[in-house]
């Protein structure tokens, strides 16, 4: 009986290795998939140097991936706006995992922008600071500054976050 067990506790650790490395490989990561709701693992892409001047990246599109160091690894897609400092992201005022963490210190990570992989470091922008960024924001991605987006909270209300090089 007690080997029966044991090939079987081997049987099941080898199928969650597998499942595993399924997800590693095919969770949602840019390619062309288009945008995933789901978060990933892998951020792809070719690392990079960072731009003398951000703001030329803002013809490639409205959304990166963003990946943060640490774990758990996790790949978000998000809205940017590129600027001459670097690349400004916001979220909704929800207490949303990505915001928390860098407010914890984990503020290294990748942006990918096309192909080109960025070694960046979040600051959150607060305050009427946040004002001006938001409005460049409003810009490119069409959302409105004082109506409700995705939620209770208008644009105006949402968190910033500044990326620049490390």
């Amino acid at each position: 009986m007690n080997g029966k067990l044991k090939i079987a506790g081997i049987a099941a650790g080898v199928v969650l290795l597998i499942g595993a490395t399924t997800y590693v490989y095919t969770a949602p990561y840019a390619g062309n998939q288009g945008i995933q709701r789901t978060p990933g693992v892998r951020i792809g892409g070719t690392d990079t140097p960072a731009p003398n001047d951000f703001s030329t990246v803002n013809e490639v599109g409205t959304n990166l991936l963003m990946k943060q160091s640490g774990f758990p690894p996790f790949v978000i897609y998000l809205s940017f706006v590129g600027t001459p400092e670097g690349v400004i992201t916001a979220t909704r005022p929800d207490g949303g995992y990505w915001a928390r963490r860098v407010r914890d210190g984990k503020t290294d990570g990748w942006l990918r922008i096309g192909d080109a992989r960025y070694a960046m470091r979040a600051t959150e922008i607060l305050g009427d600071a946040r004002l001006p960024m938001l409005e460049l924001y409003s810009a490119k991605t069409g959302l409105p500054m004082d109506r409700a987006v995705g939620g209770p909270d208008p644009l105006r209300e949402w968190e910033v976050f500044l990326w620049t090089p490390r």
